[in-house]
């Protein structure tokens, strides 16, 4: 293990590190006008959610690192507090890097990357139309973290309306997430791309608390073969069942011919039925690896 020093004054390699470390990022793709109405668009993946009620998001504006100086978006935000947040995905990822370019003041960075300017609601800043989603939001603060180099300026943002694609809502209203397609930051020039295969899902912990890694049975906790994240899905249960859920699938053919080979030979069984067990919690099916593992 690598342990790495932070230099506030001189900086050090965490500072690019930190990039590859905490991510994927999402972006947030911030539109935002001046007092005089110039439109200034920019994306910023030191970005998330932070509530719900009321919703907010915040994002981070850093100052640059070469010197110290502050971005057009954070200037625009001190004169009109609104700002519009556009969720990047795979469709526009490129647009939304070109819009990242370093153009002088007033230059309106959606005609330079070829997006749509759509006019907003509630606010000023417009839209972008290419956005799967956008948050028209109003600035109640801006924490600033310094003035020196790479220092950050938290832009706390209620969101005051949402729009979204409609063919993006399944029949309950909710957003499909293949759909969508989002992209997110990674550290240098990488990026990700949620798709179809890359997306899995956990189930969340039981409200009546499961019963916790440090109840399962020794045999099972010290498996060579489970792994953290089978574990935690085991420790997920209301109640550890008993014998008679195991006994229920000795007449399962697979469990049965993996019986009779290791007649006599009981750590290879074990061994086995382990080993079984973990593919059933790779797929999901926690009852499944339960009675497996009893049985072992």
């Amino acid at each position: 293990m690598n342990t790495i020093a932070f230099d506030p004054v001189e900086g050090s390699p965490i500072d690019d590190l930190i990039k590859y470390a905490i991510a994927p990022r999402p972006i947030c793709f911030a539109s935002t006008q001046d007092k005089e109405g110039r439109v200034n668009l920019s994306p910023f993946s030191y970005f998330n959610v932070f509530s719900l009620n009321p919703p907010i998001c915040v994002f981070s504006p850093l100052r640059r690192m070469r010197d110290s100086t502050t971005k057009h978006t954070l200037e625009n935000l001190l004169e009109v507090p609104e700002v519009v947040i556009n969720i990047v995905n795979y469709a526009m990822v490129q647009q939304q890097s070109l819009a990242s370019t370093e153009y002088a003041k007033g230059v309106n960075e959606f005609e330079k990357s070829g997006l749509t300017m759509l006019a907003s609601e509630l606010i000023a800043p417009p839209r972008v139309a290419e956005s799967p989603v956008q948050l028209e939001c109003k600035v109640r603060e801006i924490v600033s973290l310094g003035d020196g180099r790479g220092h950050g300026n938290l832009v706390i943002a209620e969101v005051l309306r949402m729009h979204v694609q409609s063919d993006l809502l399944d029949e309950k209203g909710k957003i499909d997430q293949v759909k969508i397609d989002l992209v997110a930051r990674l550290g240098g020039d990488w990026y990700s791309r949620v798709t179809r295969e890359s997306l899995f899902e956990v189930p969340k912990p039981l409200r009546d608390m499961g019963v916790g890694v440090d109840r399962l049975p020794e045999s099972i906790r010290l498996s060579t073969v489970l792994t953290g994240n089978h574990l935690g899905l085991l420790g997920n249960v209301k109640d550890l069942p008993d014998q008679e859920v195991a006994e229920k699938i000795l007449d399962d053919p697979e469990v049965k011919e993996l019986n009779d080979a290791f007649i006599g030979d009981p750590v290879s069984r074990r061994l086995h039925l382990h080993r079984l067990a973990a593919d059933y919690l790779d797929r999901g099916d926690v009852e499944h690896a339960w009675k497996l593992l009893l049985l072992a």
